[in-house]
């Protein structure tokens, strides 16, 4: 439990350090969009890229971890979506609530994954980042052309992002590094673990300044709801997937991480996009963060991960 808090703690203490330099103004408003382009667009890779690169899939379960986090998150995907005509929402706000109900927030995810389980987490943690996104990406894109008021720009806007998307040019960059077997220059490692220090840092502080509690009273109900599925059945069905198909402690560990990360921040620009309920997305995203506090590691002593 220790060991668990320790690695915890520090990352919801630089999200916390985030939302009250935005709150306070000591940061302007207007400096943030910037801050948050470098450190998506350049620490991040930089954390990605030597990841991948330096991890050891053949000794890892990197199998059971994608057939557990890919699994979940389709059973979660196709019950939300024929839940939708016992929700009785609006389209828009029914959107969110499938948007809710999957997305996860990368900048949280990677700091707690490295610090609980190391390099070796770290890199699978960075592989099942380079599976998942892509396809979550399209998935709530079509949700939102189908349901969304407006439809900003559909499909191929989707796909235009993510081949432009700098996580998955990092995964993709460490990955062919890592099968060419490049030799990892002293001088090259220590650059980018310059970077990394600065992505997992800067990431959490700028997931913590996009946080918006104002709308989660008004729908308290509706939100904390989805932020059940999100925070504690999607875990839960993505160990248990991962576990049955034979992962080591090491990729439940991540299994349930990728499934108990709060809602991503990206989630609200695609709302606001493609007309979906975008306050409604802002009280999701802030409150499975503040919620995931207590359930992640609550999660992890639960089912005995360390």
């Amino acid at each position: 439990m220790t060991a668990i808090l320790l690695g915890v703690l520090p990352v919801f203490a630089m999200i916390a350090l985030g939302w009250g330099l935005k709150a306070s103004g000591f940061i302007p408003a207007g400096s943030w969009p910037p801050i948050e382009r470098l450190t998506y667009f350049v620490f991040y890779p930089g954390f990605l890229a030597p990841a991948v690169w330096k991890a050891d899939f053949s000794a890892l379960s990197a199998g059971p971890l994608a057939i557990g986090a890919v699994g979940g998150m389709t059973l979660v995907a196709l019950a939300v979506l024929v839940a939708k005509p016992l929700l009785r929402l609006p389209d828009a706000s029914y959107t969110s609530v499938f948007q809710g109900s999957l997305r996860w927030n990368t900048f949280v995810f990677l700091p707690l994954v490295a610090l609980v389980y190391g390099p070796e987490g770290a890199g699978l943690g960075a592989m099942i980042m380079g599976a998942l996104i892509p396809a979550i990406n399209v998935v709530c894109v079509l949700v939102m052309s189908r349901w969304g008021e407006g439809q900003g720009g559909g499909l191929h806007a989707a796909l235009r992002g993510l081949v432009q998307n700098p996580v998955l040019w990092g995964c993709g960059v460490g990955a062919l590094l890592n099968v060419l077997r490049v030799p990892k220059l002293p001088v090259v490692m220590s650059t980018l673990d310059l970077l990394s220090a600065a992505a997992l840092t800067l990431g959490l502080v700028v997931a913590g300044a996009g946080l918006s509690f104002g709308y989660v009273r008004s729908r308290r109900w509706l939100i904390a709801s989805v932020s059940a599925v999100k925070l504690l059945v999607l875990p839960v069905l993505m160990w248990g997937l991962c576990r049955l198909a034979g992962g080591d402690e090491t990729a439940q560990g991540v299994a349930l991480l990728v499934g108990s990360a709060p809602g991503a921040a990206a989630s609200y620009v695609l709302a606001r996009q493609m007309g979906g309920d975008a306050p409604l997305m802002a009280g999701i995203v802030a409150f499975t963060t503040a919620a995931s506090l207590v359930t992640i590691p609550l999660l992890l002593v639960v089912f005995g991960i360390s």
